[in-house]
């Protein structure tokens, strides 16, 4: 990253912070790639529920409107406003200490003891380490800077075996449908007040908004 990338970031960070505050958010992760803000939002540690479809479009609004005014970037580009999913990207100390007890994958930056991949479950991290249970019981330090890659592993849980000798219900459309597409990433023109038919739990969904400060 350079010093013009800290620079935008740093802007971005400060502008952030309040607007999610107003709205009972967190920011989660800020990165500015290949001319392309992403500002990952979440609900405080804690919370009953994730990010919904209305607080999203409403902090990338009030996100967008601000950028504007303050003008922090300079040049194109394009604003991503997203949760974090189901399955979290882990880069930041803050992100591992959150997601203790997690089942955490990594992928290090270079081959250690012929192996690059790991996953376990997350039982400590610091600001320069993190632990992880492996399935043979083994427990393995891996410092921050050894990882290339790392997320939490989403654990779906088995279904309920039937009922010997319940009765089958009636046959037809099943009422759970399943995750939807998120929005469509890229430049974004759609008013953000409009209802949205989106499903706020989908982990690639996300709001996209495009600035170019040649417009007036």
């Amino acid at each position: 990253m350079t010093g013009t990338d800290d620079s935008v970031t740093d802007g971005v960070h400060r502008l952030v912070l309040p607007i999610l505050a107003d709205l009972g958010l967190e920011l989660y992760d800020l990165e500015y790639v290949g001319g392309t803000v992403k500002v990952t939002v979440d609900t405080p540690a804690g919370s009953p529920g994730g990010v919904d479809v209305d607080q999203l479009a409403r902090a990338t609004r009030l996100i967008s409107r601000d950028l504007d005014h303050v003008d922090p970037i300079p040049g194109r580009y394009t604003l991503e406003v997203s949760s974090p999913g189901l399955e979290r990207n882990l880069r930041l100390p803050r992100h591992f200490r959150r997601e203790i007890g997690k089942q955490v994958t990594v992928r290090l930056a270079n081959v250690v003891n012929g192996e690059r991949r790991t996953s376990g479950e997350l039982i400590a991290a610091s600001e320069i380490d993190f632990t992880l249970r492996l399935e043979s019981g083994e427990e393995r330090v891996i410092a921050l800077d050894q990882v290339d890659r790392a997320r939490t592993v989403f654990v779906w849980e088995a279904a309920p075996k039937p009922v010997p000798g319940a009765r089958k219900g009636a046959r037809g459309k099943s009422s759970a449908s399943g995750p939807r597409s998120g929005a469509e990433k890229g430049s974004a023109t759609a008013d953000l007040c409009a209802d949205i038919d989106t499903d706020p739990d989908d982990p690639d969904f996300d709001e996209t908004d495009t600035h170019d400060d040649q417009e007036p």
